[in-house]
């Protein structure tokens, strides 16, 4: 049995589409299909049902998801403890970030430690959706976790910064936004249609303006912004960054969140990795008046 035949089983187990199964590994949806079929022809049986709407594991198929799951954990045990052992200054650091803003940040100085570490080969993404550390999706992690939430119990964790929200508005439009204007044309710009977002707009300095649309991403929501459909509510290190944004009349940052960098700790002895995860922490302890809000910003 092939393993890397295993493994699409498992993805295409997980998802039950052929093409959500493809992205999750990085290949082609025809990729999934080819692989999954050799497995059932080398094990002699059938393991998804084909319906039009998706695949459904067979009887076979359900009993071998539990084993091949086991053997998946066994064998990423065993890649993060032969890393664990890396004494290297070489090889990859697989590093996610929960936005293109804290990659900003850090940028500069990664490009350094990159240069004074020629042997290492940075891989980033910007992206807020959960990696599996213990499947080695990612090697360090910086993400958003509520106040007062710790990272799973299994990885290690520290605490980079606190996470201000204020509002900001595009100077280009501030005067026709202003919400201190009960004649304006000042509304927030939604991101979310559930709680997350009707706290922080109960929390903000204009709790009742009315919401507008939903930018799903931090990104979109900056566009938005700076085109001028609303005003926004942003992580501090965020809107002080962009330029064309400015606070709003009465600047009220709440500290709703916090960065956190967090990694497995079977990684923790890796050379490479320990240096890369040193870099990231100086690079917030040396930025703390961006994320705290004390970096001089613009105002109206």
């Amino acid at each position: 049995m092939n393993w890397n035949d295993v493994r699409y089983f498992l993805a295409l187990a997980r998802h039950g589409a052929v093409r959500a199964a493809a992205a999750e590994l990085g290949v082609s949806h025809s990729t999934v299909a080819r692989r999954v079929e050799a497995l059932e022809e080398d094990l002699g049986t059938r393991l998804f049902d084909r319906h039009r709407d998706g695949y459904q594991l067979t009887g076979a198929g359900e009993r071998l998801v539990p084993r091949a799951e086991r053997v998946e954990r066994d064998l990423f045990a065993m890649e993060r403890d032969l890393l664990g052992l890396d004494d290297r200054m070489a090889g990859p650091v697989e590093l996610t970030l929960c936005d293109a803003y804290v990659a900003r940040v850090l940028m500069p100085e990664l490009t350094a430690w990159c240069a004074e570490s020629p042997g290492t080969e940075l891989r980033m993404t910007a992206d807020s959706r959960l990696f599996d550390l213990s499947k080695r999706e990612a090697d360090l992690a910086v993400r958003a976790l509520a106040l007062g939430a710790q990272p799973p119990q299994h990885l290690i964790g520290t605490k980079l910064a606190p996470i201000l929200m204020d509002g900001f508005v595009a100077t280009e439009h501030a005067e026709r936004l202003d919400p201190e204007d009960p004649g304006s044309d000042a509304r927030y710009l939604g991101f979310d249609d559930g709680p997350v977002q009707r706290f922080v707009i109960e929390q903000s300095a204009y709790p009742d303006l009315p919401t507008w649309g939903a930018l799903r991403t931090i990104e979109l929501v900056v566009l938005g912004a700076l085109a001028g459909l609303g005003i926004v509510t942003l992580p501090v290190y965020v809107g002080d960054q962009v330029e064309g944004l400015q606070r709003l009349h009465r600047p009220s940052p709440n500290h709703l969140a916090d960065l956190w960098l967090i990694s497995h700790p079977d990684l923790r002895t890796t050379t490479r990795l320990r240096a890369a995860r040193s870099c990231v922490i100086e690079t917030f302890r040396a930025n703390a008046d961006l994320f705290e809000g004390n970096r001089p910003r613009r105002t109206p």
